[in-house]
């Protein structure tokens, strides 16, 4: 007689309780993963004559067309920018002082819900091996209450189980590879915005 194969929905079933907060955070992270890349990518826009047409802006002296450039390109960056505007007159070192701050708040908000990526690729895999090692307890348990060691009912009860191992080692690696991928558009994007606020201090000392 042909087997009947298992679907993705059977198995997540056999796997038990368990599965229950593995898929929940597969989800979770399937989202946040999402969510944060369209972000970060977001972030990135900038004209690409952004600093010139400052620049310009600046060298007419309209301190306030400046800064409404700013406010209408609406970016990380810019806002950045659009600090170190608002203090123009000032020393350089308050200039600068004042991008670091905002560039920081800027920072925080690419890092939002980063934190449970990074606690997902650490968590899932545990709560697939708990889910395993509580159905070898239950297994064993039947075994010494049955006196019925047999490999069929080893077998089928174990396999069931270690779908919980199996789903908890993926839903890590989405989480981990999604945390590192993103963390380094981060950097990547910090690195960006640095640059910008150096060749912003740079027209202004020109």
């Amino acid at each position: 007689m042909e087997q009947q194969g298992l679907s993705i929905f059977d198995l997540i079933i056999k796997g038990g309780i368990i599965m229950l907060p593995i898929v929940i955070l597969s989800i979770l992270s399937i989202y946040f993963i999402i969510e944060r890349a369209v972000y970060i990518y977001n972030a990135f826009k900038l004209e690409s004559n952004f600093i010139n047409n400052l620049k310009d802006l600046l060298g007419k002296g309209d301190i306030k067309a400046a800064k409404a450039y700013c406010q209408r390109l609406n970016t990380p960056i810019s806002r950045v920018i659009e600090k170190g505007v608002n203090r123009i007159g000032k020393p350089i070192k308050d200039i600068e002082s004042a991008m670091e701050s905002a560039a920081g708040l800027e920072t925080d908000k690419l890092e939002k819900n980063m934190g449970f990526l990074g606690l997902t690729a650490g968590i899932a895999p545990m709560l697939g091996f708990i889910g395993t090692i509580a159905g070898i307890i239950k297994i064993f348990y039947d075994i010494a209450q049955s006196n019925n060691i047999s490999i069929d009912v080893i077998a089928g009860g174990l396999y069931v189980k270690m779908i919980t191992s199996g789903a908890g080692l993926i839903v890590g690696v989405l989480a981990y590879t999604g945390y590192h991928i993103l963390n380094t558009r981060i950097d990547r994007f910090s690195h960006k915005m640095q640059s910008t606020a150096i060749d912003f201090i740079d027209v202004l000392e020109s």
